[in-house]
C-alpha cells in the first residue's frame, strides 16, 4: 500500500538545531508535513516506544550525544523491523557505510547534501 508524501509521519532525529531545521525544510519542501522530532537517539526511541503510530519514516543524523543514530538502528531493527530507516551523516568512509549496513538501513545520505 502506497503512503501518500503529505500523508507520511516523520521521525526526524538530529542534534544540531541548524541541521534540523535544513532537513524540516527540505522535508516541507517535498510535501511531508507530518515531521516529529528528537535530539538524539534515546529520545527518538523514547518517543516510538509511546506512540508508534506517529511514525511511518525514520531520517536520523549519525553522531549525536547519548545514543547515536547507529545505536538507534539497532534498537529500531530490533522492535520494528520493518521500519524504513535513512541515515544522514558525514560519515562517508565504507566502514560507516557497511555498519549502518549490518543493520539494515534503508537509505544513506551524506552530509552536506
Amino acid at each position: 500500500m502506497a503512503i501518500a508524501l503529505t500523508d507520511l509521519k516523520v521521525l526526524l532525529v538530529e542534534d544540531n538545531k541548524s541541521a534540523l531545521a535544513l532537513m524540516k525544510m527540505v522535508l516541507k519542501g517535498i510535501r511531508i508535513n507530518q515531521i516529529y522530532t528528537a535530539q538524539d537517539g534515546r529520545a527518538a526511541l523514547d518517543f516510538l516506544e509511546e506512540a508508534p503510530e506517529l511514525v511511518d519514516f525514520i531520517v536520523c543524523d549519525w553522531q549525536m550525544p547519548r545514543m547515536s543514530g547507529l545505536e538507534l538502528l539497532q534498537e529500531v531493527r530490533t522492535v520494528y523491523p520493518d521500519m524504513p530507516f535513512m541515515m544522514v551523516t558525514g560519515k562517508a568512509d565504507m566502514d560507516s557505510v557497511n555498519a549502518a549496513k549490518e543493520f539494515a538501513v534503508d537509505a544513506y545520505l551524506t552530509k552536506p547534501y
